[in-house]
Formats: C-alpha cells, sequence, structure tokens
C-alpha cells in the first residue's frame, strides 16, 4: 500500500503557523559519540530550513557540552529562549542529546522544539526499558535480557546461566548508545562475558538479545500521535553481516529497497505496529522504527526518536517516498513543534 502526500496542513498543523517565515536555531555535535553525524545531520538541515525560506542560526554543542554560537560560549537562562529563535531543532544523536537531557534545557528555555519530548526521548533511548513496556503492549520482539554492571561484576557465573535461556548466537549492545556502537556478536558460550565487558565500556547497562532472522525493516513516522503519516516500509540491505555502524555510516555499507520486498499482509503490519509504537511511547514529530520480518512475522525491534537526517539517510528516503522532499520535511517538523507549544499548559503565548 502506498502513503500519499499532500500540500495541505498535517493533523495538528495550526493554520496561522503555515506559511511565515522562521528564526530557526539548529543544534548540532554534542558530547556522545555520534558527534560527527550530528554535524552531517545539521548541515543538511539548515540547507532543507534555509530551501524552505527560513532564517537559520547555528549552535554547536561542543564535545565537552559547551554551547556555542559564532565561536562564543552561551549562556541559556531559564525561560528567555535562545538567541530570539522561534523553534529549535536538536540534530542530536545518542546521549546527551537524543535521550532527554538537551530536551529539558529546551523545556527550561521555554523554546518550541523539534522531535519527542523529555520522556519519550529517554524511555526510547534506554532499549531494555523501551523493550520492558513493548511486552506490557503485547507487542511482538525478540528475547531479551537486560545486564546492570554492578550485578555482572558481583556475580557473574549466576548472569552467564540466566543468558544461557537465550540461544546462541546473541547480540550483545550497550543499552543506550545510538549507532550501533558497542556491539558483539556472540556465537560460542566462550565469548560472552568478553563482549559483555566491551559493550560495560559504554554503558553501565547493556542488552543481550537473541538473533533474529528474516529482513531488517525500517519505518519512517511523521506528525503527531494521533494520526501520523505513517511510511511504506523499506529494507536494509546489508554490504556486511548485521547493522553496525559502519554498515550505517560508509558508504555502500547498506542501501535502502523501497518498498521492501515483502508481502502486503507483513508491511500493513509493520504499519500498523509502527504507528502503535510510536503513540504508545508518547512520541511527537518524526520517528524511525525497526523491524525484523521473516515471512508474515513481524517483530518490534526499536524506536529512534531522532534518526540520521541528511537527505540520503534511511528516514528522510522514506519520506521521500510519500511525496514528502526534504526542504518541505523539514518545515513541517518546525511548524509541528510550534503547535505542539502552542497547546501546552501554561505555554507562553508571545513565542509562537
Amino acid at each position: 500500500m502506498s502513503v500519499a502526500a499532500s500540500s495541505e496542513p498535517m493533523p495538528g498543523e495550526a493554520s496561522r503557523f503555515q506559511r511565515r517565515s522562521l528564526r530557526v536555531v539548529v543544534l548540532a555535535g554534542g558530547r556522545s559519540a555520534e558527534h560527527d553525524v550530528s554535524l552531517a545531520s545539521a548541515r543538511s538541515i539548515r540547507e532543507g530550513l534555509a530551501a524552505a525560506g527560513h532564517e537559520v542560526l547555528e549552535v554547536t554543542i561542543s564535545r565537552e557540552g559547551t554551547w556555542l554560537h559564532e565561536g562564543e560560549a552561551l549562556a541559556l537562562e531559564p525561560g528567555r529562549g535562545l538567541l530570539g529563535a522561534d523553534v529549535a531543532f536538536p540534530a542530536l544523536h545518542g546521549p546527551f542529546g537524543e535521550d532527554g537531557v538537551v530536551q529539558g534545557v529546551l523545556e527550561a528555555l521555554d523554546l518550541p522544539y523539534v522531535g519527542a519530548t523529555v520522556a519519550a526521548s529517554a524511555l526510547c533511548m534506554d532499549k531494555v526499558l523501551f523493550k520492558d513496556l513493548m511486552i506490557a503492549g503485547g507487542i511482538p520482539q525478540v528475547a531479551y535480557r537486560g545486564v546492570h554492571l554492578a550485578r555482572f561484576a558481583a556475580a557473574p557465573e549466576e548472569v552467564l546461566g540466566e543468558l544461557s535461556a537465550l540461544a546462541l548466537p546473541v547480540f550483545v549492545k550497550p543499552a543506550r548508545m545510538g549507532s550501533s556502537l558497542g556491539i558483539a556478536k556472540v556465537s560460542e558460550p566462550e565469548g560472552l562475558a568478553g563482549a559483555l565487558e566491551g559493550a560495560f565500556a559504554h554503558d553501565r547497562l547493556v542488552i543481550v538479545e537473541a538473533m533474529a532472522t528474516g529482513m531488517e525493516i525500517e519505518c519512517a513516522l511523521l506528525g503527531d500521535p494521533e494520526q501520523p503519516l505513517v511510511s511504506e516500509p523499506g529494507q536494509i540491505v546489508l554490504d556486511g553481516e548485521w547493522y553496525d555502524f559502519a554498515a550505517k555510516y560508509t558508504p555502500g555499507g547498506m542501501r535502502l529497497v523501497i518498498p521492501a520486498p515483502i508481502s502486503d499482509g507483513a508491511a500493513e503490519r509493520v504499519r500498523a505496529l509502527a504507528r502503535d509504537v510510536y503513540a504508545r511511547v508518547g512520541c511527537e514529530g518524526l520517528a524511525r522504527v525497526d523491524f525484523f520480518v521473516d515471512g508474515e512475522e513481524v517483530l518490534v525491534n526499536e524506536l529512534n526518536t531522532m534518526p540520521g537526517f541528511t537527505p540520503t539517510s534511511v528516514y528522510a528516503k522514506l519520506i521521500a517516498h510519500a511525496g514528502i522532499d526534504y526542504s518541505e520535511l523539514v518545515d513541517r517538523l518546525c511548524r509541528l513543534a510550534l503547535e505542539r507549544h502552542s497547546l501546552a499548559p501554561g505555554a507562553a503565548s508571545g513565542r509562537a
């Protein structure tokens, strides 16, 4: 089933936000290992916003966490906004950017911002917490276990015994990192302890997941949680064995096939689950939901609240296939942010 796009306002977009030019501050960089990826996303976002007719301001967050504009450190004042901007676009990936930390700062500044709010950002960054919530909602997913560093250090044999319930091979991952950093595939029991220690170098919480069969499928969403646009599913075709950091960011490491070569029934199941998960975690603005599809079986893997955002990134390609080009996409996201802020209890009436 194809997804048609329209030039009409999306659900939740008020007409008073539609055509006026905006002053948009784009946040780039950040403290995570995805600093350089963020810089690339932000560069594309700035170009897209400029093409849509908006005034764009650049704020770079250093690897140490300093907020910089035109080379000067910024003083952030709660309730006073940022550089007179109408809205912020946090083009930040991973910890200290996509996990609710910066979203909390923007809430304190009383500045509308693109994307998920504090709670949804934090929830979706924590793979264990996210999967626990999916279990509560009866959402199909791969078997997994969460492991805390302190418990593994105190009782390693007990933890390894519990993990033996997951049939090998398994994937060991830091629970609160992005871009597939620190992942190891374990095919033999003697490799599990070392893989855990490697993942603990990135995070004190690690997730161990059973290996899923089938295709890696991704689906993009745009809009409010009640009635988002849901893209056609796309298939990730890998050059290597799994979707690691190199596959995501090395040219030729992966390619995207749209529409995914799956049955109509599986495609509809992907889109329905994407919509369900998006609403269940309270996402707003945008997200990409990742799946494993094997025949008619569809398993949810994870939800990314701020996926890579260049015009050639998976999210932008999926939305473009729905008929929304890049400059219109970033424009719509800013309008959605303004609308959400205007409806929030106690919103400052003069800012939007």
